[in-house]
């Protein structure tokens, strides 16, 4: 990428189109949480140029590559299941915790990159929140 404030629409169109056919692509927040991921890669360049930041790195890419890494297994065990549920919830947790890293990395990263990176954090956080407050209603239905 090597843009640090390349647009999520620019980014979409990067992609590569083996990545699009995948049924998850359809998922706002399964895309959303691909192109953190892909933020995420690009900071750690600045990161890594702090002695006291290099810590984090490997905390942060971890952190965010776990949050669409637990969408894809929770969709491959059926959506709408409680094995689905609760692994979407650790994915919830991971985006809490990206969000966190960003907090503890943020004196070796300029504010306004910092704040472009919350955004997104939250913007996510608010997507999966929003998905498992509808498969608990539908849950509560059956």
């Amino acid at each position: 990428m090597s843009d640090a404030f390349i647009k999520f629409e620019e980014w979409e169109k990067t992609v590569p189109a083996y990545m699009k056919k995948n049924p998850l692509w359809e998922a706002l927040y399964y895309r959303v949480a691909l192109y953190l991921y892909d933020l995420v890669w690009d900071d750690c360049d600045l990161l890594q140029k702090d002695f006291r930041a290099r810590s984090n790195v490997t905390q942060i890419v971890h952190g965010s590559g776990s949050v669409s890494a637990n969408m894809e297994e929770a969709y491959g065990r059926g959506v709408g299941t409680p094995d689905y549920v609760r692994i979407i919830k650790i994915s919830l947790g991971e985006a809490r915790e990206t969000r966190g890293w960003y907090y503890r990395s943020r004196h070796a990263l300029p504010a306004d990159l910092l704040e472009h990176r919350y955004k997104v954090c939250d913007h996510l956080i608010g997507l999966i929140t929003s998905l498992l407050n509808s498969h608990k209603r539908n849950l509560g239905k059956k």
